[in-house]
């Protein structure tokens, strides 16, 4: 199945039946008066978030939705049939915009959660409408409206407590299946995880929370080099960071120049996201011996000036994460208090999630629009012509 996490649709409600114009003709009833009847209302165009959905993909090869149109009235005062709405089932998650002014019309982060993208047209009225003492023959009717048309834009963000940050091969595909029930492919070359995986993590009964891993960052990620810039802004929702760092890397490279890299990807592609809460994650602890890795881990956290929490595992041997995920679960659960004590807070933090999904749709504006004047060459994240983003198979 194909990781599809934007989509252009355009969206079409029905129209209103037309009033209808009609005299009551019976043998023996003279004059029988108006009975042209109303048209039907046309159908609503309605998004739905289904928690069973996690993906855009049945939006990215038929992208023109039309809702029916309302029945015209009929003679002897019958109403027109009114359309059903058109439900579009979408993936909880999904950000709803304007493609032709950019404006956020609504973000579905519920199941079952409702959005009207399109409103139907109303019904025409028929002459019987227009009967008075006065005008005992009405010839007047109405036409029903038009329904709304909208070009939309869909994004997709996955829903999760938790982000998982880090370089390619540094271990964060290992850490989700050490730790949650996730099962993604993991092997030793770099971007074995094409799209963004998500992990439940069930400490104990009603204590679990939600991990999501996306694809490696690399320098200039944020320029649209490799796949960074694509999954980036899947991160915008998650409450904490986790940057995972290879304390033993293959290549002798310097962990402290890891952090660092994605700390300056990070800032660069937003800024807001930059200053979420970000906790250090050194990994693959154990190709080191226990003495050695925890100098080599002091020095990357003297170095980096860390004063956020930081942790020593083996995801591979699942060594300290059980420590990590109790800490994990325990602040998780204190933002929650503190959310319910204080509405406050609940208010800054959906401020601050709408800044971060601005910058990020900005950013990725941009790199689009230079790809298509064609002055940054060296991006890799590649477009197939049709106005979406490459998107690739899950392995």
């Amino acid at each position: 199945m194909k990781f599809v996490d934007e989509a252009p649709i355009s969206v079409h409600a029905g129209k209103g039946g037309h009033g209808c114009l009609s005299f009551r003709r019976e043998k023996y009833i003279p004059k029988g008066g108006p009975d042209g009847g109303d048209g039907g209302d046309g159908g609503s165009v309605v998004l739905v978030a289904d928690p069973d959905l996690n993906t855009l993909v049945d939006y990215r090869y038929q992208r023109v939705f039309r809702a029916a149109n309302g029945e015209p009235g009929r003679g002897g005062n019958c109403r027109g049939r009114s359309a059903e709405d058109l439900l579009l089932r979408v993936p909880v998650g999904t950000t709803v915009l304007d493609a032709d002014t950019g404006e956020v019309i609504g973000d579905l982060t519920a199941a079952g959660e409702r959005l009207v993208v399109a409103k139907r047209g109303f019904h025409g009225l028929g002459n019987t409408r227009f009967k008075s003492s006065v005008n005992r023959a009405p010839r007047q009717t109405t036409p029903g409206s038009e329904g709304e048309s909208r070009n939309l834009r869909l994004e997709l963000k996955l829903l999760a407590d938790v982000g998982l940050l880090g370089l390619p091969n540094a271990g964060k595909s290992t850490l989700i299946q050490a730790i949650s029930a996730a099962r993604p492919k993991i092997a030793d070359y770099p971007f074995t995880t094409l799209v963004p995986q998500l992990g439940v993590v069930a400490l104990e009964a009603h204590r679990s929370f939600v991990v999501a891993d996306i694809p490696g960052v690399i320098e200039g990620a944020a320029d649209g080099a490799g796949l960074g810039i694509r999954f980036l802004r899947h991160l915008t929702r998650t409450r904490l960071l986790l940057q995972v760092v290879d304390l033993a890397p293959i290549d002798s490279s310097d962990p402290t120049a890891a952090a660092a890299l994605l700390r300056t990807e990070l800032e660069k592609f937003s800024p807001t996201l930059a200053q979420r809460e970000a906790w250090l994650v050194l990994n693959k602890a154990d190709l080191l011996p226990e003495a050695e890795a925890r100098t080599a881990a002091a020095m990357v956290v003297r170095a980096l000036g860390w004063t956020a929490p930081w942790f020593v595992i083996s995801a591979a041997q699942r060594d300290g994460t059980r420590a990590l995920c109790e800490a994990i679960m325990n602040h998780l659960e204190e933002l929650a208090r503190e959310r319910e004590e204080n509405p406050d807070a609940a208010q800054r933090e959906v401020a601050l999630q709408e800044a971060m999904q601005q910058e990020a749709r900005a950013r990725i504006a941009q790199l689009q629009s230079q790809r298509k004047s064609g002055s940054d060459g060296s991006g890799d994240d590649r477009d197939d012509g049709d106005g979406d983003t490459e998107v690739f198979h899950a392995p």
